[in-house]
């Protein structure tokens, strides 16, 4: 029985392995820059952004190293997007693997999520070296960093399960979600500091830095940059525990995900 167990350990290793590195090669297969495009996206996005908002806008003037600040928001969110957008269409895109072969369906979300970690470790090197350009200090709070990464991994890696096993069934779940990250791009702190939000209303701020996302990149933020960021622990004081939300949000978040695509995946061959 355990030697059983181990067998199917190691197949679902192998095969989470194979598929990441057949993801992360087809992405930019026939591309004529081809992986300097993990590079450049984010980078593009984050040179429109300084522009507009920096020297058009005259927003993050206050905030010590506002580059390095924006970047890190603009990254963050987009390996979010990343891992729950293809995540998304996993399942469905794996239809014809699944009928051919026998293996845990959860490799097939992880194996992208995975995907996109390589990608992200790529632009913290990037934002490593603009760290460096603009003077920002290294310090041992930059461990930290560490762990915000893995609740941002976990959380984007429930909602990509939650997304892949709605979407075999419920094929409207792709517009829907486009339109929820169009909007909590917006709503979360990535383009603007979140005392521009405290200024005109403190409870819109508060409800804001509840979402786990905007936690994590002001948490990052704080420790990586400067400690002039406002984080959810900043904002409620006098011991309350409402900065514990966020982390409640991901623990559930993630034992939803987990329970419902496991009663879903025995059927997924068959529904897609």
């Amino acid at each position: 029985m355990i030697r059983r167990l181990l067998q199917r350990y190691r197949y679902s290793v192998i095969l989470l392995k194979q598929l990441v590195i057949t993801d992360f090669k087809l992405r930019y297969k026939g591309s004529f820059l081809g992986y300097v495009w993990s590079l450049l996206r984010p980078l593009a996005l984050f040179a429109i952004l300084y522009v507009v908002f920096v020297y058009f806008l005259k927003i993050g003037a206050d905030i010590p190293h506002y580059a390095v600040y924006l970047l890190f928001g603009v990254v963050l969110w987009n390996y979010f997007t990343e891992v729950t957008s293809n995540g998304l269409s996993a399942i469905v895109g794996k239809g014809d693997l699944m009928r051919k072969l026998s293996f845990p369906r959860y490799v097939i979300v992880v194996a992208g999520s995975f995907s996109a970690l390589i990608n992200l470790g790529i632009n913290l090197v990037v934002i490593a070296f603009f760290m460096v350009i603009n003077g920002v200090p290294f310090t041992w709070e930059l461990l930290w960093v560490i762990p915000l990464i893995i609740e941002l991994f976990i959380f984007s890696l429930a909602i990509a399960f939650l997304l892949s096993a709605l979407y075999v069934k419920f094929r409207d779940i792709n517009y829907i979600w486009e339109v929820v990250l169009q909007g909590g791009f917006y709503a979360t702190p990535i383009l603007y500091p979140i005392s521009l939000v405290i200024n005109m209303s403190e409870v819109a701020a508060k409800l804001m830095l509840l979402n786990p996302l905007a936690q994590i990149i002001q948490d990052i933020r704080f420790v990586a940059v400067t400690p002039a960021t406002i984080t959810t622990a900043s904002v409620f004081k006098d011991g309350s525990l409402l900065p514990l939300v966020p982390y409640l949000i991901v623990i559930v978040s993630a034992t939803v995900a987990v329970i419902y695509f496991r009663k879903k995946a025995p059927n997924f061959a068959e529904d897609i």
